[in-house]
């Protein structure tokens, strides 16, 4: 039950912290308690049924865990955390969802008022650092702002396009005294989340796309974002439009879906990188045209006229010049374009993705997924698992080669299926995560998959898992190296794998250490039974797969080239 939003006795800033949460609709927060947020944690003690908190190991952690919960969940993820070093630790995280719009509130606990700029113990300019990193940061020294200012973080922070806000509290605004009165923010003058629609706009991107001999949209997160899925299908089935995905729009329609194309970008399907190129109308709703999908900007889709659907109008002709603009909420904006068109058939020009898809799939896709001799590859791995769960998990992903191969190959069948840091890249982000989602879709089966550099980055939270029993499948796609860096120093550096290969542990040891279970398959006629046991077994699973030792993410687009430019491998060419 919330509590009320108003306390005749006065109470303690920390005990209006915790109401202001459990006000805002907040039942989960992550983080890691230290001398200058002592106060809100003995405060919570009080509220332990109400608000659950979960004790990270280490404070990136937390900030990535909240990452998961609010990917998954359409919450606000929240992190505790204290000053100094506490904060600093959650600096990661909170550039991860700057990059990737992903609404969270980090609090932070700071040295009493008094000592701020004096280099107390443990003090940090949080501001500072953090304000070129969120949408807004706020230090609260006084105990009367505390309502007023958790109020406008997650209206912030959920509001337009999501994104982080960091509020940075004084000890002594904790532990003083004021009545509570919360008043949800619904509306700050200076700050318009979104824009007005441009009707004059919208009749233009309808009559660009009436007039498309050959339309390609490209999908991005402001879909899932925006909650927008069932509008989008509506705008592209309705005109016939083939779509293909960046990485974070993935799950925003099913794969099978037959408009679908697959994904974009360095590692994207063939097909659409290639139509990149060839369209006449290139549709962009909700991404940002980020230089992992576009490559070299001079030689980006020149012969197209660019329909640009964002929420941000800071995103408008940033990278690519657009001959229409719709700004608004694709929730909005996609039904007031989709009444406008016409219905029509593009069954040519998609029948033109044909031959590229079929090229891809003899030249990589089939051995990737089913080789008939050799050492095991990662597509193999996540195909199996994408099969034994019905393409209905959540795929949750580290940084590196077996980010790309699982993004590749995993197939989706409901939205809000992925997790993975798009535009800062993390590595360490995926066990987190993993745990945050789990957190967030609590009746969803979680696979996270991760590589042995990355694990090992944030291996700690294997702690967390232990003490709160988290119900989470982990893949362990190892070969004993930094598998992207040494693809890249094999293609472009001499093969001078310098400093790339991993003398690594005996992680099923690690894992049993903290009583989760583990298997270690090196021999592919073992895989499938142990990918049974794994989605069989009622608990954390470390399923460890020694992969390739130097397999390949192909296709590739160098970085900086032409999206056309599309390495295969193996000696193929387009």
């Amino acid at each position: 039950m919330n509590p009320p939003t108003e306390a005749a006795e006065p109470i303690s800033g920390s005990e209006i912290l915790i109401r202001s949460l459990i006000a805002e609709g907040v039942d989960t927060m992550f983080g890691y308690p230290g001398g200058a947020i002592m106060p809100v944690f003995d405060a919570l003690y009080d509220h332990k049924d109400e608000i659950r908190h979960v004790l990270v190991r280490h404070e990136q952690g937390a900030v990535h865990a909240a990452q998961g919960y609010a990917r998954v969940s359409d919450k606000v993820g929240v992190a505790l955390v204290t000053s100094g070093p506490g904060a600093t630790n959650a600096i990661t995280g909170i550039t991860d969802a700057m990059m990737d719009s992903t609404p969270l509130v980090v609090i932070s606990g700071q040295v009493i008022s008094s000592l701020l700029g004096t280099d107390a113990f443990q003090e940090a300019d949080v501001i500072g650092v953090t304000q070129p990193i969120t949408k807004w940061v706020y230090q609260i020294r006084r105990v009367e702002d505390i309502a007023w200012a958790v109020s406008r973080a997650f209206y912030i922070a959920a509001s337009g396009r999501p994104g982080p806000v960091v509020l940075d509290i004084a000890k002594d605004a904790q532990v003083n005294k004021c009545v509570y009165n919360y008043q949800k923010t619904t509306f700050l003058r200076s700050y318009q989340p979104v824009p007005e629609v441009e009707e004059d706009e919208i009749r233009k991107a309808a009559g660009l796309i009436n007039s498309a001999k050959k339309p390609l949209a490209l999908v991005g997160q402001g879909v899932l974002l925006g909650k927008a899925e069932e509008e989008l299908r509506s705008f592209l089935e309705k005109a016939d439009i083939p779509f293909a995905s960046t990485i974070l729009g993935l799950s925003a329609m099913p794969t099978d879906h037959h408009l679908n194309m697959g994904m974009l970008g360095m590692h994207g399907n063939v097909a659409p990188n290639m139509k990149t190129n060839e369209c006449d109308v290139l549709i962009a709703i909700g991404m940002r045209f980020d230089d992992r999908v576009t490559g070299n900007l001079k030689t980006y889709a020149k012969q197209a006229k660019v329909i640009h659907f964002d929420i941000d109008l800071a995103e408008i002709n940033k990278n690519v010049k657009t001959a229409v603009r719709v700004v608004g909420d694709a929730k909005q904006t996609l039904p007031m374009v989709t009444r406008l068109l016409d219905k029509q058939s593009h069954s040519e020009w998609l029948s033109e993705f044909k031959p590229y898809e079929q090229k891809e799939y003899d030249c990589i896709i089939k051995n990737e997924l089913y080789p008939e001799s050799g050492e095991i590859k990662m597509g193999e791995v996540v195909n199996k698992i994408t099969e034994a769960t019905h393409h209905s998990a959540v795929c949750v992903t580290d940084v590196g080669q077996h980010q790309m191969i699982s993004t590749r190959y995993f197939k989706f069948t409901q939205s809000r299926s992925i997790v993975t840091s798009g535009g800062l890249g993390t590595m360490g982000f995926g066990l987190p995560a993993g745990i945050g989602a789990k957190y967030g879709a609590p009746d969803r089966t979680i696979c996270i998959f991760v590589g042995d550099g990355g694990l090992q980055m944030t291996i700690q939270e294997f702690g967390t898992i232990m003490e709160y029993g988290v119900d989470v499948k982990i893949i362990l796609l190892n070969n004993n190296y930094l598998g992207m860096v040494r693809q890249w120093q094999e293609l472009f550096f001499d093969e001078r794998y310098s400093e790339t290969h991993l003398k690594n542990p005996d992680f099923i040891k690690i894992a049993d250490a903290y009583n989760i279970r583990g298997r270690k398959v090196s021999k592919r006629e073992e895989l499938d039974d142990a990918i049974d046991e794994m989605l069989e077994h009622q608990g954390a699973y470390l399923l460890e797969v020694v992969v390739e030792t130097k397999g390949m993410v192909y296709p590739m687009v160098p970085a900086g080239g032409t999206v056309t430019n599309i390495m295969l491998g193996n000696g193929y060419t387009l």
